[in-house]
Parts: C-alpha cells; structure tokens; sequence
C-alpha cells in the first residue's frame, strides 16, 4: 500500500505542541476529577439535591462553547482566544473555590467550562496556521494534543482521589490556577503572536461576522439536547427533546441564507469526509464513554473495590490510549485513515466482545488489567484518524470552529453513554450490567467497522 495523505516530514516543533497542550489538559482535568469530588461537595453543603449538575454543567458549556471559540479565534487571533479563555478558568476556579453554595458552585462550573472550551480549538488553529505558514506536517502536533488529553483523562480520578482526600473537595478547584499560569507563560513564550485581526471595521460589523442570531440557536440547540439525554436517567423532559428539535431547524434555516454563518451548513453538507467524520465521531464516543464511565462503576460495584483500586486499575487504558495515539499518528501517515480507523473499530469491537463474555467479579486483577489494555487501543486510533479527517477536510480559517464541533459532538456521546449506561446496568453496575454494556460497545463497534471497510469517503485519504 503505498504513503497517503502527507509528504511533508518536518513537524511541528514539541515544544509549541507541547505548549498549547499545557493548556487543553484543563478540561479532561476538571471534568474527570469532579468524580471523586460529589460526595464530599454534598457533605459540604448539606445535601445532594442539585449535585449532579455540578458535573453536567462543565460538559454542557464546553459542548456550547467550543465552536464559538474556533470561531473566535479566527476572527481575533487564537492565541488571545487561548489566553482569555485560561484567564476564565482562572476566575471559574477561583470563584468555586470560595462557593458559599451549591448554585454558585454550579455558576463556577459553567464558568470553568467555557474557559476550557477554549484551548483545543485554539491550539489546532495555532498549530494549522504554523504548518501552513513553515511548510510543516501538523499530524505530530495533532498526536501531542490528543495525547495530553487522554492521559489526564484517565490520570484525574486518581489525582482528584489523592488532593480531595488530603485537601477537601476545594482542591480540585485551586490546582487549576498552577496549570493556568504555566501554560499561559508556557504559550505566550512559544506561540507565535496573532497577526492583525481578520475583522475590521464597526462595532455591527464585527457582530454580523459573529453571526449572534447563529451562535444564539446554537447554544440555545446544545443545551437543550443536553439537558433532555441527561433527563433521560431519571425522568425524561419531553418538552426539551421539542425546544431542542424546533431550535436546530431553525439554526439550519437560518445559517442556510446568513451571509457569514457561525457554522456554513450548506459547506457541511457538501463536505462529505466532514460530515461523515463527525457522524462517525458520535458513534465513537457514545462507545468509548461506555467504557469510561462503566468500567469504574462495575469494578467499585461489581468485584468490590475501592475507588482508589478501582482508579488504579483503569490506568492500562491511559497508557495504552498513549501509546495507540503515537502508533495511530505513524499508521496515519504512512497509510492513511482506513486502516488506522480499521485498527480502531477492531480494537472497540474486541473490547466490547470482552466485556460481554469474559469479564466478570470472579476475573482475577491480571485479568482484569489485560481487559483495560484492550479497551485502551481504540481511543487513540480511532481518535487519531478522525482529528486528522477533520484537520484535512477543513481550510485553516475553518479547522477551528470545525474541531470545536467535534468536541461538542464527543461531549453529546458522552451523555448519550451515559443514557446507554442506565438503560444497560438498570438495577446496578454489576457484572449482567457490565455485560450488556459490553454487547452495545461490541455493536457499536460492528457497525463502525462496516462503515470503514465501505465508506467512499474515506478512499481519498
């Protein structure tokens, strides 16, 4: 088979790409060591009414969010973006910290969630607008960032386990500030300054760039859809599954005919590998959340161990997600998507078939381990491959209101899992739960195997 996709050998240098990602570890970071925070977080303030959106609420802005901070930064650089949106984390982190209740707690939360939002798009823009400007390949870059997100993804538990036992729920909030400081002195050091501002003019001038009507329906849309999966755990909100469905027709109307849209609609349409990248993302994320929020409520539930145990033993998935998203980002490079994204889909339908038949509480802890090695290699192939599909289907003016949707898609997975999850260990997390789980996963990763192995849209890259 011969080399696709680029011929260019020079990277992006490690320390930019190292740089940037300094900073889009804040959100894996905030939203996986809040786990290990509720029960202490409704012991504080006296009850656990309302705690759950102390979670939801990160996701739900940052989902929101991460297109309009592409956007952002195209139209007023992305390194100021990148900047502004870590002088928010520092204020959200501040602001929770100090949280006399459990409303300005969750006030905090969305405040983290939308400087959060901002690192990932703003660093791809970056990075696109470097390789473009030097001649270089981004894919190394690409793997930097996706890399510091899984590790910290699977790392936080941990870590959130270890400060909030020695330091109170507080902690969580206050070890953002260390991050925020390094990585802006990190990023003001090694990005390279923005150039004048795409737009110019008058104050209406610069809102009708911003396409408001747009970025309004948009969020108006997310967060509805948001808030009727995350109903669907307990008791369904109906009427929001009918706001969200009348929002999104009325988005697509309106970006359809807008002269500058927030999203061009009729370009997506037309974009087949975007499109398809980021239906295919959906899909992915819904299996692999399965498998992150799962997996840890089986082990505390199902074998009995603790939650530090149960942190400890999901940690081949962060070290093996490491390693498949290098080997990914070199598969990548030399073949192309299909077989990276071949590799991944095997790799989820593998671990799924796993959870469904072989794992259970009698499974001794190297077993165990084995299983969580498994289900740690499809995240990073399949992850490498779509972020480089996206990357190559979008114009570096584009790429990063482009990989803001790919990120709100993966957080709307997230709460699709999280409805698959109920419906799977209905009656508890144990080991029929684990494997129904398991069954869904290994569907999941059928089909997106024989998508793959059929898709046209991927025979060009």
């Amino acid at each position: 088979m011969t080399s696709v996709v680029d011929t260019r050998d020079r990277a992006v240098p490690r320390r930019l790409s190292v740089g940037l990602g300094s900073g889009t570890i804040l959100q894996p970071l905030n939203s996986s060591m809040i786990a290990v925070a509720i029960v202490g977080i409704g012991v504080h303030f006296g009850t656990t009414t309302g705690t759950a959106w102390v979670i939801s609420a990160l996701y739900i802005a940052t989902a929101v969010a991460a297109p309009t901070a592409g956007r952002l930064g195209t139209l007023f650089g992305a390194r100021r973006v990148y900047l502004g949106g870590l002088v928010l984390v520092a204020a959200g982190a501040l602001a929770g910290a100090l949280a006399p209740s459990l409303g300005w707690l969750i006030a905090a939360r969305v405040l983290l969630g939308l400087g959060t939002a901002t690192q990932y798009p703003t660093a791809m823009t970056i990075v696109r607008q470097y390789s473009e400007r030097v001649g270089a390949q981004p894919r190394t870059a690409i793997a930097t960032l996706a890399a510091c997100a899984q590790v910290v993804v699977a790392l936080g538990p941990t870590l959130g386990g270890l400060l909030v036992g020695a330091f109170g729920w507080q902690s969580i909030m206050w070890v953002n500030l260390p991050v925020v400081v390094i990585s802006a002195t990190w990023v003001l050091a090694v990005a390279p300054p923005d150039g004048p501002r795409e737009t110019r003019g008058s104050t209406r001038a610069v809102l009708r760039s911003l396409d408001p009507a747009g970025t309004v329906l948009f969020v108006a849309g997310t967060s509805t859809l948001m808030l009727f999966l995350l109903s669907l755990t307990s008791t369904p909100l109906w009427w929001t599954a009918a706001v969200s469905t009348a929002t999104w027709l009325l988005f697509v109307g309106w970006e359809a005919h807008y002269r500058e849209p927030f999203i061009d609609v009729r370009a997506l349409v037309a974009n087949r590998v975007l499109s398809a990248t980021l239906a295919r993302t959906l899909v992915t994320y819904t299996a692999f959340y399965c498998i992150f929020f799962g997996l840890p409520q089986w082990l505390q539930s199902g074998p009995g161990f603790s939650p530090a145990t149960a942190g400890l033993l999901m940690l081949p998935v962060a070290g093996v997600g490491v390693f498949a998203t290098m080997t990914a980002s070199r598969l990548y490079g030399r073949y192309g998507a299909r077989p990276t994204l071949f590799v991944g889909t095997t790799g989820l339908l593998a671990g799924g078939l796993l959870l469904a038949f072989v794992e259970s509480s009698s499974t001794p802890i190297w077993g165990i381990l084995i299983v969580s090695a498994v289900v740690g290699i499809p995240n990073g192939f399949n992850n490498m491959a779509n972020q480089n599909l996206v990357n190559a289907s979008s114009g570096v003016g584009d790429v990063g209101t482009a990989i803001g949707m790919y990120r709100t898609i993966q957080y709307v997975g997230a709460n699709l899992a999280a409805v698959v999850i109920e419906v799977t260990m209905h009656g508890g997390p144990d080991d029929t739960g684990l494997h129904r789980t398991g069954v869904v996963i290994a569907v999941i990763g059928a089909a997106l195997l024989a998508g793959v192995l059929f898709s046209r849209s991927l025979r060009a890259h």
